[in-house]
């Protein structure tokens, strides 16, 4: 059994603890997770710990922190800019990063997927594709064959086509996809239900105009 400590305790930590809840349910004893607890600033905790209703105590922030060797952590956490200053945080105190991948996900065993990542249920990441670290895959989330992704991304229930390169700290909000052969450099944002078909540089939000305003066309009596 894994003793894993959960940093963060919103709704992105009340999300991977259900689906490791529902992962123990579903593997041998010996794969099993223990959460030990959660890292979050104690001005949250009525805001989102105790809404939750987490079962794991409350450990304190992750400024005063001291990981233990025999322990891991998970970065429960989907704003990318707060995920990079928890690892900054997490590798100067020498944490051991760790992943979570649920049972349920399609990929080829044995296969590297890089350091810190997280994938909720019903992914697939096919084979010859490249993955890189701290990447987390929301349910449905798919990666096709000879993609290469960073680090840092967050794929909200979004799909890369075949041969896409992507780089590092990009959020792919939900049901966004990218059409074979593009490539998305870093820091960039794509919003829900774009479909991506052309490359995409740095710090670029990518939406629809039309968007901004919606139409509601009720139903004639």
């Amino acid at each position: 059994m894994r003793d894993i400590i959960i940093i963060g305790a919103g709704g992105c930590a009340a999300e991977v603890t259900f689906y490791i809840e529902d992962f123990n349910e579903n593997v041998k004893d010996e794969e099993r997770i223990n959460i030990v607890g959660y890292v979050d600033y104690a001005e949250k905790a009525d805001d989102y710990y105790h809404k939750y209703d987490f079962k794991a105590p409350l450990l304190g922030d992750i400024d005063n922190f001291i990981p233990k060797p025999n322990q891991e952590v998970l970065i429960a956490i989907m704003n990318i800019k707060a995920r990079l200053q928890k690892i900054a945080i997490l590798k100067e105190k020498k944490a051991k990063i760790g992943s979570f991948i649920h049972h349920s996900v399609i990929y080829p065993k044995g296969m590297n997927l890089g350091e810190g990542v997280i994938i909720f249920p019903f992914c697939v990441i096919e084979k010859y594709s490249k993955i890189g670290d701290y990447n987390m895959l929301t349910t449905y989330s798919f990666i096709s064959h000879d993609c290469v992704v960073g680090n840092n991304n967050f794929l909200s229930s979004a799909g890369l086509a075949g041969n896409v390169k992507v780089g590092n700290n990009n959020y792919f909000g939900i049901r966004s996809t990218v059409i074979p052969g593009i490539q998305i450099g870093n820091d960039n944002v794509i919003q829900s239900g774009m479909i991506v078909d052309k490359s995409v540089k740095d710090e670029t939000t990518v939406f629809y105009r039309y968007k901004e305003r919606v139409f509601a066309i009720p139903k004639e009596k």
